[in-house]
């Protein structure tokens, strides 16, 4: 049998040789939409943010530098709309290179475009490298985060000559809820909402924790059931391995660097694999990526033709080498630096970032997720809430408050509120713990047959589905309503069902 390194070789090989042919960063920028071309030249400054919004005493009133990207390119100066994207969990150049959508939204609009970078991620560090340290992370909160972008977008306004500009928020995933929270807590400052891929149900604690996994597999299990099967058998065969203690076979076969030595380097290792296919179905675009690292065209697919080529159990764990080494430079794999376990299952990535979501998923944000080897193709892997709260009292000194973001902001009470688009992407494995029915004609679901994560938010690319130009188009549309000063929504309950756009 050749081994998972002579695989590897081969994974990287056809993934290496689809990246040759991907498109730059600039590339994503310019594009055309409505036959208008955008290519946006953002600014980076830093606005002068309160540190504890919500407590006189604690902080004095201090402040620090919050980061955020500018460009007034098409702005129509005193009276244009205000983009404005919700940053995340994440660096918010990011965000800003793989949102094209905005720009070109903006072309046509005349619209200034903002994007927020989220506190205690990227540079927008409130003490620096003592950020992450107890007490100071305390103050990474999203009611902060909401506050932050509240006095920004006021500021800002002032300072540009922008007081008659409605303001339309933007978010996919973390920062599409931080969309829909800004819209629900200030209206006064926030006309209407696009949330991509906002899984503003689930993170609430609402719904099955079995799903996200259950549509991971879905995806693949949809592109071909023998995929599914042979990645379901290749966990037990580890499993087997596992529990014969033959860690020698298990380092060659999976090009670790070093052998695993106990029960929790096995539980590693599945983790980082589960993670693996995670990342390809939520980012299985029509083109490559370099978005959350590099990826090819089609990643579930790439994964069908590797597995039919290779029939061996082991050889069906492609995502190590498309995710985790997709320039072909690694020539094993460590278990512990590629993949950190936390409070979230789905993965909270590397560095200072993967510190503020773990904080994150131990407070507010609920990740309560599962698999379980029946209704998905991973081996069981649980995280309950009282392992959750296990877990983040050893490792924050924090207790979990299940419940809060339900009562903080609404969860799936929204029919009051207005404005707000609720977007998803079938192949997208978060797209089921958000909103998927329109719940009056002003808060919209469009459902994207082909879409993954937050496809909608791209830039425009000749392999985009009909199905998210259809989207786009909807998008802009409404948007278009409500940045109309007198626009009023007419709210009622008989939508039942969302857009679902092929």
């Amino acid at each position: 049998m050749r081994t998972i390194l002579a695989f590897f070789t081969v994974t990287v090989t056809l993934f290496c040789a689809d990246v040759l042919h991907s498109l730059p960063y600039s590339h994503f920028q310019s594009r055309k939409h409505n036959g208008v071309k955008a290519d946006p030249q953002f600014t980076e400054k830093y606005f002068s943010q309160t540190v504890d919004h919500f407590n006189f005493n604690s902080m004095g009133n201090g402040s620090f530098n919050q980061r955020y990207l500018i460009t007034d390119k098409y702005w129509k100066k005193g009276y244009g709309p205000i983009f404005f994207y919700t940053g995340n969990e994440g660096d918010i150049w990011e965000f800003a290179l793989n949102s094209g959508f905005i720009t070109e939204l903006a072309a046509q609009q005349g619209a200034l475009v903002i994007f927020a970078e989220h506190r205690y991620y990227g540079t927008s560090l409130p003490f620096g490298n003592d950020s992450f340290n107890i007490p100071q992370i305390g103050l990474l909160t999203v009611e902060q985060a909401l506050a932050d972008y509240a006095i920004m977008i006021t500021e800002l306004k002032l300072q540009l000559g922008a007081t008659d500009s409605p303001v339309i928020v933007f978010g996919g995933s973390y920062g599409g809820m931080l969309s829909v929270y800004m819209r629900l807590k200030y209206p006064n400052i926030v006309a209407g909402a696009l949330a991509a891929s906002a899984p503003i149900l689930s993170t609430a604690g609402l719904g099955d924790s079995r799903q996200f996994f259950r549509d991971v597999t879905a995806d693949f299990a949809n592109v071909a059931s023998e995929c599914r099967d042979a990645v379901r058998q290749a966990f037990h065969q580890l499993k087997d391995l596992a529990e014969q203690q033959d860690y020698s076979r298990i380092q060659s076969e999976f090009a670790l660097c070093k052998p695993p030595s106990s029960a929790q380097d096995i539980h590693q290792l599945n983790g980082l694999l589960r993670n693996g296919f995670t990342l390809m179905a939520m980012l299985d675009y029509p083109y490559s990526t370099h978005f959350m690292g590099n990826m090819p065209a089609n990643p579930v697919q790439v994964h069908r033709h590797i597995t039919i080529s290779h029939t061996e159990s082991f050889q069906s764990f492609s995502p190590a080498g498309i995710v985790y080494n997709s320039t072909g430079l690694l020539t094993c794999f460590d278990l512990y630096s590629l993949y950190v376990e936390c409070a979230d299952p789905t993965g909270c990535g590397l560095g200072f970032n993967s510190q503020a979501w773990d904080y994150q998923a131990c407070t507010e944000i609920e990740l309560c997720y599962e698999s379980n080897n029946v209704t998905d193709m991973f081996p069981p892997m649980p995280f309950t809430e009282r392992e959750r709260e296990v877990y983040c009292s050893k490792r924050w000194a924090v207790v979990p408050r299940p419940g809060w973001l339900k009562i903080q902001f609404w969860a799936d009470a929204l029919s009051t509120a207005s404005n707000i688009i609720f977007s998803n992407g079938d192949l997208d494995p978060w797209a089921n713990g958000g909103v998927r029915k329109a719940l009056s004609s002003s808060l919209v679901a469009i459902n994207i047959s082909e879409g993954a994560h937050h496809l909608d938010l791209r830039a425009s690319n000749e392999a985009d589905p009909v199905s998210v130009i259809k989207a786009r188009k909807r998008e802009a549309e409404l948007i278009t309503q409500w940045r109309k000063p007198l626009y009023i929504p007419h709210i009622y309950h008989s939508h039942q069902t969302g857009q679902n756009i092929k």
